[in-house]
């Protein structure tokens, strides 16, 4: 099949663009503390050499992406006692997550750019056998150059935004050669499956799957900051504000302030999704009327707020509460993650935009493992609620931590369809 004009296009201008692009994103990892060496993978350039035997790559974007596959290339790492793997991701971030949580069996390596020569050598180096890419990974070149080389390749966790799906449907020779290459797309709801299919999808292959998320496992907690906290909080009721964006954090603080009302002594820990916004933040607290402790100057939790300003640390910040409240829900940004939420064990509370986990949230509400707010009032009541409630709060509490170990449970069905679909079964 002879690749449509827009496919040429592009290549053609990732050639011009290349130079550009290069010193754009080794830079930025540069900045970011990661050694030349490991920057120039960006350019297809391996630092550590290939493992021998079958395989696998999975290539997914930055640290959620990323961090959602573990699970399951744990689980195929058991059901393929001889496979080998290769993750891939483009952030620092990323990476260092991934390196404290590597399945076994596995390596990290950043991803080469969507351009002919980074291509070239990443896939005469690594010679995947298969190949599979996370969520809205879709290369144009990476993808098209992979198959060329006889790699089985599957999409996983598909979830696009509207704007996105109607870009690539109005592309329909392009989208249709992108996506021919896979064998397999799981998507992680029916919505987004019949968007595939309109994005010219081969509807034979594709087929709603699971959300990866609900697989990821309990956040990584450290003693001593727990022992830390937990001597500093004594018996202080508390709650976290967690992966909260600009424009939020005053509804919370405002929640907060209401809260104290029926709890004098009750502590926030609020966690920007954005950690470089820690002074803005900062300031917004102190508008507010509420003294604060902050994490990157060293203090413990302390006064009426603690500004958790770090990345890597949620699972100790949940993990000292029943009670969370995730950000990116007041305003339409479409919610972040709950199932890290209720694998702690703590009861979910979320603004009503969660349009990228639409379905997650009704199902969790109708479990009563999760509750949805409006505004600063509902949010505060709803927080003095379950800190007085002991009972409700641990019946909120049981049913977020039932339902996390019931979406687990589906982790060995996903598993098997990928190992069969690529082709590993036989391997």
């Amino acid at each position: 099949m002879r690749a449509p004009l827009a496919y040429r296009a592009y290549v053609v201008l990732s050639v011009i663009l290349l130079p550009f692009a290069a010193w754009i994103v080794t830079r930025k990892l540069r900045r970011a503390g990661v050694s030349a060496l490991r920057a120039h993978e960006r350019l297809g350039n391996a630092s550590v050499q290939r493992p021998g035997g079958t395989l696998i790559w999975f290539h997914a974007a930055s640290v959620g992406e990323s961090l959602s596959v573990l699970a399951l290339i744990t689980r195929m790492s058991v059901l393929l006692p001889g496979a080998q793997f290769l993750i891939t991701s483009g952030t620092a971030t990323s990476a260092k997550l991934i390196a404290d949580r590597m399945p076994p069996r596995a390596v990290h390596q950043y991803a080469p750019l969507d351009a002919p020569g980074p291509l070239k050598r990443f896939l005469k180096h690594w010679r995947p056998d298969a190949a599979v890419f996370v969520e809205s990974e879709l290369w144009p070149q990476m993808l098209r150059r992979t198959r060329a080389t006889g790699a089985t390749m599957a999409l996983v966790n598909a979830r696009l935004s509207d704007r996105s799906v109607a870009s690539w449907a109005k592309r329909g020779a392009l989208a249709a050669h992108v996506l021919d290459v896979f064998d397999l797309i799981l998507t992680q709801n029916d919505a987004m499956a019949e968007a595939m299919v309109r994005m010219h999808a081969p509807a034979g292959r594709v087929a709603r799957g699971q959300n990866l998320k609900s697989f990821a496992g309990p956040l990584p907690t450290d003693d001593d900051t727990l022992f830390e906290a937990r001597a500093a909080l004594g018996h202080r009721p508390v709650w976290v504000a967690a992966s909260t964006h600009s424009g939020e954090e005053e509804t919370v603080l405002a929640a907060h302030k209401l809260v104290m009302k029926d709890h004098p002594t009750a502590h926030l820990i609020l966690v920007p999704r954005h950690p470089e916004r820690g002074t803005e933040v900062l300031q917004r607290i102190a508008d507010a009327g509420l003294a604060a402790t902050r994490r990157t100057r060293g203090d413990t939790p302390g006064g009426a707020v603690y500004l958790a300003d770090t990345l890597g640390e949620l699972g100790n910040w949940f993990a000292l509460t029943d009670v969370v409240f995730l950000g990116g829900s007041l305003r339409p940004i479409g919610g972040h993650n709950p199932f890290e939420v209720a694998q702690s064990g703590a009861t979910v509370l979320s603004g009503n935009h969660v349009f990228n986990f639409a379905e997650t949230f009704a199902a969790m509400e109708a479990a009563g493992a999760a509750r949805l707010v409006a505004d600063a009032q509902d949010l505060g009541q709803q927080v003095a609620t379950l800190l007085s409630d002991d009972a409700a709060r641990a019946r909120a509490c049981t049913a977020a931590e039932g339902f996390a170990k019931a979406e687990t449970g589906k982790l060995d069905t996903i598993a098997g369809r990928l190992i069969k679909a690529l082709e590993l079964d036989h391997g």
